[in-house]
């Protein structure tokens, strides 16, 4: 497995009607964060875009920046309701709610 590929990829609905997007590494996540409006950028995504990018460079593990990627996507509103989130030690997955 690629050091930089996501263990459980992240769905996102870019906009309503178009088809839901499966996110597979942090190449994809800068991607979409590179691409995202410059007055729509935050703290959250400063965080997510400094942790993809640390990935890039192994100063960051590759699934801390998965999650900081997710929680950009669920504050932006693009996260796919069916996004399931990934399990915790001795827990189970869910799915998340809007």
């Amino acid at each position: 497995m690629d050091r930089l590929q996501f263990e459980v990829p992240v769905r996102i609905a870019p906009a309503p009607g178009l088809p839901v997007e499966e996110i597979y590494s942090v190449e994809q996540a800068l991607d979409i964060l590179q691409g995202w409006p410059v007055r729509r950028q935050g703290p959250i995504y400063q965080k997510a875009f400094n942790a993809c990018f640390g990935a890039t460079v192994d100063v960051v593990k590759t699934e801390d920046a998965c999650r900081a990627f997710m929680a950009f996507c669920r504050a932006s509103g693009l996260i796919a309701k069916d996004m399931m989130t990934p399990r915790k030690r001795g827990g189970e997955a869910r799915t998340l709610q809007a």
